[in-house]
């Protein structure tokens, strides 16, 4: 029995003749397993089943001639050109350069099915660690992402915390300016009016003449007290209360400026204060006279009312 070629042992392992041509001429007839390895590899190119076109005179399975050519290319050839292959291709070169019987080409064939089978395994295997990797690099792009976003978001919550801090800093230093201004203005008031209280303190302070309805009384009437600071104490709109100790000659501007910044009352809200007993409302005007000219010392009771 004649020896089965590259092309044939392909068509007997099953593949479809088509392929097989292909494998032969991409190839060069360079032997079986280097047909099988392109198969393998080429076996998911769109045009694979494709008929064979060959460049022209030398079309396979043709003229005669080129039938003969064809067959005269057998793997003992090729091993010549091939020096140095592996055992495997030498085995099966060797294998076919004497004619085989049945069950040698059964055989033969079956040798073939176990190296496809194989080399298949060997891909499959090269395909999965492959697919591991493109997986871990996937996984280690899904970190470095992940920790980008994280810096990204830690960096936005730093400036957001740094943000924060500047408008409270920003906001205790506006409220000290707001009190040292306070401050400022009740030395200024209390220096405005300092003369007012020392004149009515001396005026007061002489010894009155005696009273001509009053004959028989004994020595000068006794001195009215003179107080130089007034306790009030602020009822809220809501009923909660505060109390502090003013200047006497402080204004009634001061009150006002210390309900805005002790309670519950925004600033720009509008509000009137007046007293209970007996019932007085006071107006801007009264707000720059001074709490002993309102009769507002030493101690009086204030009411917070919306305007």
């Amino acid at each position: 029995m004649a020896e089965l070629t590259t092309l044939e042992s392909l068509l007997e392992m099953g593949f479809d003749k088509n392929r097989a041509e292909k494998a032969v001429a991409k190839t060069g007839n360079m032997g079986i397993e280097p047909a099988m390895d392109w198969l393998m590899e080429h076996e998911n190119d769109p045009d694979i089943d494709e008929p064979y076109v060959p460049p022209a005179a030398n079309v396979l399975g043709g003229a005669a001639d080129s039938q003969s050519t064809t067959d005269q290319l057998t793997l003992a050839d090729t091993a010549e050109g091939t020096a140095g292959g592996d055992s495997t291709q030498r085995e099966i070169e060797e294998s076919l350069k004497k004619p085989m019987s049945e069950e040698e080409r059964l055989e033969q064939v079956r040798r073939l099915e176990d190296l496809m089978r194989a080399k298949q395994a060997e891909r499959r295997e090269r395909e999965r660690a492959e697919e591991l990797e493109r997986e871990k690099q996937r996984r280690r792009q899904g970190q470095e992402l992940q920790q980008i976003r994280q810096k990204i978001q830690d960096d936005d919550m730093k400036k957001l915390a740094d943000q924060r801090r500047r408008e409270k800093m920003e906001d205790k230093l506006a409220r000290q300016r707001v009190k040292d201004k306070i401050a400022r203005d009740r030395e200024e008031r209390a220096q405005k009016f300092g003369g007012v209280g020392t004149t009515s303190t001396a005026t007061s302070s002489q010894p009155a003449e005696p009273s001509p309805s009053s004959p028989t009384s004994h020595g000068p009437p006794p001195t009215k007290k003179e107080y130089d600071e007034s306790k009030i104490q602020v009822r809220l709109v809501d009923g909660s209360t505060l109390t502090t100790v003013f200047k006497a000659q402080e204004p009634l501007a001061a009150v006002r400026v210390y309900i805005q910044m002790n309670s519950n009352i925004l600033e720009g809200q509008d509000f009137t204060l007046l007293s209970p007993y007996p019932r007085h409302v006071y107006t801007e005007m009264d707000m720059e006279k001074p709490l002993k000219e309102l009769g507002l010392v030493p101690s009086a009771v204030l009411v917070v009312a919306k305007k």
